[in-house]
């Protein structure tokens, strides 16, 4: 994979839960609630996972190519 492409490809998948929890009013609601947890929570705690995920994916993909150079 070519730098430039990787930088890019890195660069989404870490601006990706910025974005999804920058819009506040679009998920700032009681329902549907999961577990007893209104929707507000369980939204922020899933972005928690989901954002471990993709950094965790993106530091991986950075690391190999700069152990292959």
């Amino acid at each position: 994979m070519k730098k430039s492409s990787l930088i890019v490809l890195v660069s989404v998948l870490t601006i990706i839960p910025f974005i999804a929890l920058l819009d506040v009013p679009g998920y700032a609601k009681s329902a549907p609630s999961l577990g007893g947890l209104p929707f507000f929570y369980w939204y922020q705690i899933m972005w928690l996972f989901l954002a471990t995920a993709l950094f965790g994916s993106a530091a991986l993909m950075w690391n190999r190519t700069e152990e292959s150079e």
